[in-house]
């Protein structure tokens, strides 16, 4: 096995020959491949996939790779938080077996040109203010699929349009692994745990609980029999507009498998929404049945 070991953690293997060494080892004994997909700065909603792929699966690999191509050039790519030590001990402390950690240009050799693109999940939502986002992830997701082959693959649910896509794409490329979706994973006030929560200042993050209020508006509205998106989105709104750090970038009641806007809440919906906090864009969801 190609890695570079630490005596108090688990080995990084950086190289695509190294990890398929690694899951062949571990197919030759007969055991049930999981990956874990990560950009790193693992945080306890990252954790918690890892736990539950330790549960079910033999060899439980966590990818961690900064993926350029889903980032547009005005983004965070390059203030993106790395610390491949810690993640390290986080992962092997949450039972991850190993960690495939490639480089851009393993991933990205000269002369790259193939793309996969779900353009009709993929235009909406965060891929109106985020173009070309779900195209570098579909691509990255697929090579990674390729390379690890594995029998599962854990997502949280807070990336709700994500993992739509992907579910697409393995159904529709007929790809090898079954697609896990966790539950999102909250700090104690509610609000979604993800990486880009550590960029946001006190006075942001004590407003940001303000996403997740404004899901339970909507979700209580559900319950008392309100059918019209319209009133969610006003009443949503409405919640969002007490935080005057708050600027909106969308909010959005969808069909949960194709994502289009719906006339009425019918069956499972998206309740979905993305607010920015200064240069800081953060998301989250939950699903509502009406």
């Amino acid at each position: 096995m190609e890695s570079v070991r630490s005596a108090s953690s688990i080995p990084c293997i950086p190289t695509i020959s190294g990890i398929r060494a690694a899951v062949a080892s571990a197919r030759a004994e007969g055991k049930i491949i999981g990956l874990v997909p990560t950009m790193g700065a693992l945080h306890e909603g990252h954790l918690s996939l890892i736990r539950k792929a330790r549960s079910e699966c033999g060899l439980v690999i966590v990818w961690i790779f900064v993926n350029p191509t889903q980032f547009a050039p005005q983004e965070d790519l390059e203030r993106y938080p790395r610390d491949l030590e810690r993640d390290r001990a986080l992962a092997a402390e949450a039972g991850a077996d190993v960690i495939f950690n490639p480089s851009v240009a393993e991933i990205y050799p000269e002369g790259f040109s193939a793309w996969v693109d779900i353009a009709d999940l993929g235009d909406g939502l965060c891929g109106t203010s985020r173009p070309g986002h779900f195209r570098g992830v579909c691509t990255v997701v697929a090579k990674f699929f390729n390379i690890c082959e594995p029998d599962k693959a854990y997502f949280g649910q807070k990336d709700a349009q994500q993992l739509a896509i992907i579910r697409r794409m393995v159904r529709d490329l007929n790809m090898r692994p079954e697609i896990v979706a966790c539950p999102t994973v909250r700090e104690v006030d509610g609000l979604a745990m993800s990486s880009r929560n550590a960029y946001l200042t006190p006075e942001e993050r004590r407003q940001a609980v303000v996403l997740n209020q404004a899901l339970r508006a909507a979700e209580r509205l559900v319950g008392e029999g309100e059918r019209d998106p319209g009133v969610l989105d006003a009443a949503m709104r409405q919640v969002l507009a007490s935080a005057p750090l708050a600027d909106v970038d969308y909010v959005a009641i969808v069909d949960a498998e194709n994502l289009r806007p719906v006339p009425t809440v019918w069956g499972e919906c998206l309740v979905a929404l993305a607010v920015r906090f200064g240069a800081t864009r953060l998301i989250d969801n939950t699903a509502v049945r009406g």
